[in-house]
């Protein structure tokens, strides 16, 4: 299992020429034939107390969770209770917290584009103040891991470090989650549903912080689901639809899934993703590798954007249907798909 998802230390960039070119090599097998593998070696510390603050915020009054309802952000922002976001229409059992980029309430017009309408403010709970500036260091410092891993898969691939600083400097679209998935009762009735369902991320890096209980599970060529190992100080990278589209396929955007724990357990985690700018577009990258690749396979019940402010909505319209209802139901006759 571990040479299936590969952990691969960032320090090797900075130890040689040689150990740089064996860790580009790795992230570009990694990357291409299985879209997933384990980053350690990041700098980042206060994972741990991440997660602590995650089980204190579920810990909090139902009524405390509640006076932030997404439901009552038209940016897509707050608390959803157990069941609340769906995935292939689907309910997902867990509780979760949405975070994006602190904004002022954006005004679009009429015409513009419907993902304008993510621009906003998040929603805080007054009762755990130390959530809000321990979230938007972590939002911060994920930001830059990022940005040097795109840097390094393009230089993996042949092409120039920079050539996506347009779409993601100065202001990537980043989104945070909070996540609990509770399990089930013993003997309850609803201990087969999924965790979270069986869907591919939408931009461009997802970094996921998880705690020791395990449940994440990607599917491999043959349609099996295999357990992603838990590694300690690690985080899980997966790569987003829009690399698989800016590669022509080459870069796998791999289907995963989150299985419930088990009767009495709790899992925690907290997925980053890294995104461009809302209105920007992908070009095909300028790599031997892209240039070879033989395109994207095309899901019809998928359609891939290569703008990410509509990819985006795409995948909210669907995984939100009653914020949709309630705030844009413009939007509702477009996600009918």
């Amino acid at each position: 299992m571990s040479d299936m998802f590969p952990v691969l230390d960032l320090r090797d960039t900075e130890r040689g020429p040689q150990a740089r070119a064996e860790f580009l090599d790795r992230l570009r097998a990694a990357a291409h034939d299985i879209g997933f593998f384990q980053l350690v070696g990041h700098g980042v510390d206060g994972a741990a107390e991440l997660l602590d603050l995650a089980r204190e915020f579920f810990a909090l009054p139902q009524e405390s969770r509640e006076a932030l309802d997404i439901l009552d952000s038209p940016h897509f922002r707050g608390y959803s209770q157990l069941g609340r976001e769906r995935t292939r229409g689907i309910p997902d059992l867990r509780q979760q917290l949405d975070v994006g980029p602190e904004r002022p309430a954006g005004t679009p017009g009429p015409g513009d584009p419907a993902y304008l309408r993510l621009v906003g403010p998040n929603q805080w709970p007054a009762e755990l103040p130390a959530l809000r500036p321990a979230v938007l260091d972590w939002m911060s410092r994920l930001t830059e891991v990022s940005h040097r891993l795109l840097r390094l898969l393009l230089e993996a691939l042949e092409t120039p470090a920079d050539f996506l600083d347009a779409v993601v400097d100065p202001d990537p679209q980043v989104h945070f989650k909070l996540l609990h998935y509770p399990g089930p009762a013993t003997g309850a009735d609803d201990a087969e549903g999924q965790g979270a369902g069986i869907h591919k991320d939408l931009g461009l890096l997802t970094l996921l912080l998880q705690d020791d209980k395990g449940g994440l599970q990607v599917a491999v060529d043959d349609g099996r689901f295999v357990d992603v190992p838990v590694v300690p100080g690690a985080f899980v990278v997966n790569l987003g639809e829009l690399l698989e589209v800016a590669t022509r396929g080459y870069l796998r955007a791999t289907v995963h899934r989150v299985v419930r724990p088990a009767p009495g357990v709790d899992r925690y985690s907290a997925p980053f993703f890294f995104s461009p700018r809302l209105e920007a577009s992908m070009q095909p990258l300028p790599s031997p590798y892209v240039s070879a690749a033989g395109g994207v396979v095309h899901d019809p019940d998928n359609p891939l954007f290569a703008c990410y402010g509509e990819n985006v909505m795409k995948g909210l319209q669907r995984g939100f249907p009653e914020l949709v209802a309630r705030h844009h139901p413009d939007l509702l006759a477009p996600a009918g798909r």
